[in-house]
């Protein structure tokens, strides 16, 4: 191999070092915070548990068409890319409150559609035989709540802080 080759492979590796070791001090400023251990475990619950439970069981065809799959995979998406987006946002503590109230109504959205699609089953299911998956969201509010009102109190905590000075 040349050298010129091994010098700018070895250059790179340095980039990236750097890089990595900066993201990790934010992150392990930024985690210690509870509202980001929160938005965390929506983050987990929507994107990770959601494709281990399965795609399948959720196929609401009779109510939204041929592109349930689709619509309901997607807002799960969207909603773990919201939180993932406050947990780095923890400098601006007003946008990561917006975005937890904006995520909060996209998992009542998903309620209203596992709700709606429940009421219209065509045969006798009933919830029992929907699983976990349907609770996701439910549980995701619960977290979205916790993590917003941790926001608020860092929010109280600065401004109580700032009267002082």
């Amino acid at each position: 191999m040349d050298i010129a080759i091994i010098q700018q492979n070895f250059n790179y590796a340095l980039i990236f070092s750097d890089k990595l070791l900066f993201l990790c001090r934010i992150y392990s400023t930024m985690i210690q915070r509870r509202q980001s251990l929160y938005l965390l475990i929506v983050v987990l619950l929507n994107a990770v548990i959601f494709n281990i439970i399965g795609i399948d069981k959720f196929d609401m065809s009779h109510v939204l068409g041929e592109q349930s799959i689709l619509i309901i995979r997607s807002l799960f998406s969207v909603s773990a890319l919201i939180a993932l987006i406050a947990i780095f946002l923890f400098k601006n503590r007003k946008l990561q409150f917006v975005l937890g109230r904006v995520n909060i109504i996209l998992n009542f959205v998903l309620v209203g559609v596992f709700v709606y699609g429940l009421l219209n089953l065509p045969g006798e299911k009933s919830f029992s035989e929907k699983g976990i998956e349907m609770l996701l969201p439910i549980i995701s509010i619960v977290f979205l709540v916790m993590a917003n009102k941790a926001i608020k109190k860092d929010e109280d905590l600065v401004k109580s802080v700032d009267r002082f000075r």
